[in-house]
């Protein structure tokens, strides 16, 4: 269990962030989203016990970051965006030395950091120097350094930078099947990865926690979840005072469009009833409908609705 409680941080004079307080439950898989400067970053750096917090407090299974510092640590994996090697290692001779750090048994060491490459993929380049690695590899050795001890607590920043698109496919499969024993925190710029992976997304604005939710709900709480296309076979001026006679859309666009009219409608009601609506209302002035399709908004426009409010 992770409780985060009134969280604020100051740089100097510049608040980073303000208030922000959350609870994760164990074995469930959290996307962590924020534009740039929004204070994600600062946010998982006091979780991590990397910086502190002017106020408020982080605990990790019971134990205070700041005031218990290396007991809540133990608790915690981390993978930064730019992930901690060192390149006139081995990959092997790396986990290993996370291992002893980590406080891994010394006879089980070995056969553990084994385990975890395996997991990760890594295997076939556990005896090469680090520095001779690609991006993709040196991503995949950091994700495992995260993993070393199995901790409770596993925060990924960025986890799949680098990769080309089978790689990808595996390391997403990989971060769903550490919900079984672990907590992942997932931050990401990728909403299309975020939605594919986690179970509840948090999302951050200017220093605030602005949603917490399943990606399901957070569209249904927007202001319009939905965006309606039409394509009318008649002009702008006369398919708009149809339209508002509709108290439950909002009209985002109405233009012409090579003698016919092409229209985007928002509305938080019922898609399909109000469809039908739409189609007896225009059936009964005797124009047609040339085309009439649903749009559900996607996890990016979401995300700016949150952002932008």
């Amino acid at each position: 269990m992770i409780k985060v409680s009134g969280l604020t941080k100051y740089y100097g004079n510049k608040k980073a962030i303000e208030d922000i307080s959350f609870e994760l439950e164990d074995g469930k898989i959290y996307g962590f989203l924020g534009p740039n400067g929004a204070g994600k970053s600062t946010t998982m750096n006091i979780m991590t016990g990397y910086i502190g917090a002017t106020s408020g407090s982080v605990e990790i299974n019971g134990y205070d970051i700041l005031e218990e510092p290396e007991k809540a640590k133990k608790n915690i994996g981390y993978l930064p965006e730019i992930p901690p090697l060192y390149p006139d290692m081995t990959v092997e001779e790396y986990l290993l030395f996370a291992a002893e750090l980590k406080g891994v048994p010394k006879k089980e060491r070995k056969d553990h950091v084994r385990e975890i490459e395996d997991k990760t993929g890594i295997s076939e380049v556990r005896g090469r120097l680090i520095k001779y690695l690609s991006k993709g590899y040196r991503q995949r050795v950091g994700f495992s350094q995260a993993l070393v001890s199995y901790p409770d607590v596993i925060i990924l920043d960025e986890p799949t930078v680098g990769l080309d698109p089978i790689q990808l496919n595996e390391m997403r499969e990989l971060i769903k099947s550490l919900r079984e024993k672990h907590t992942v925190i997932l931050s990401s710029h990728i909403m299309q990865e975020v939605s594919a992976v986690c179970d509840t997304i948090l999302i951050i604005s200017e220093g605030k926690l602005v949603a917490n939710d399943n990606a399901e709900s957070l569209s249904a709480k927007t202001e319009a979840s939905t965006v309606l296309i039409y394509r009318i076979k008649s002009d702008a001026g006369n398919v708009r005072k149809i339209l508002e006679g509709f108290d439950s859309i909002k009209i985002s666009e109405c233009r012409d469009d090579n003698g016919n009219t092409y229209c985007e409608l928002e509305t938080a009601d019922d898609p399909d009833r109000l469809q039908n609506d739409i189609f007896f209302a225009f059936a009964d002035k005797k124009i047609a409908i040339l085309e009439s399709r649903i749009m559900t908004k996607s996890l990016e426009d979401i995300f700016i609705d949150y952002t932008n409010s």
